[in-house]
């Protein structure tokens, strides 16, 4: 049993969750998240704490942003798009139970005001910005580090915000530079 409670999008993710773990889930009811989920989820954070597994799309970024400016402190877990996509749908709900297990096992907990160990120098000189391949470099790199695909500016916020080392962002540039 997973003493948090796992945040998502809709009963189709809190059915995949619970063939892969055994855990309580809150579900947004999708992008219209309202201030009576918020509730729910600042209860549930205050309580047994929260993980968020929103969908690896535009409408989970966006439920993940709001969630983290209003409940601080939660923790994430990603699913890259590949692992949770099925007949061109991406959703939590696509994920094998291995995939589900494997993004819960390295959660991140947010931190907001964090210093960032990484600068918009690194990503360039790693090819993470201002570089043609910036975009799948940067999805490679999130789906190595477990922080999710984002543009250049949100990546380097993740960095900061789930404290990346510099030793881990530089293995994972080797991961990617070796083509892994």
């Amino acid at each position: 049993m997973i003493k948090e409670i796992i945040v998502v999008e809709g009963r189709d993710d809190t059915t995949a969750i619970k063939r892969a773990v055994d855990a309580d889930t809150i579900e947004t009811g999708g992008s219209a998240i309202n201030a009576r989920i918020l509730q729910r989820i600042a209860l549930a954070q205050e309580r047994r704490g929260v993980i968020v597994l929103t969908d690896p799309d535009h409408a989970g970024e966006r439920i993940r942003k709001i969630i983290t400016a209003k409940v601080p402190g939660c923790k994430h877990a990603f699913i890259p798009e590949a692992e949770a996509t099925r007949k061109g749908d991406i959703g939590v709900e696509n994920a094998s139970p291995a995939a589900i297990q494997h993004a819960l096992a390295r959660v991140h907990t947010s931190y907001e005001g964090a210093e960032s160990l990484i600068d918009m120098e690194d990503l360039v000189q790693a090819g993470l910005l201002v570089h043609p391949e910036a975009a799948a470099r940067r999805m490679a790199m999130g789906n190595i580090l477990g922080i999710g695909y984002c543009n250049g500016k949100q990546f380097l916020k993740r960095l900061a915000m789930f404290q990346i080392t510099r030793d881990e962002f530089v293995r994972a540039l080797a991961q990617i530079e070796e083509g892994g």
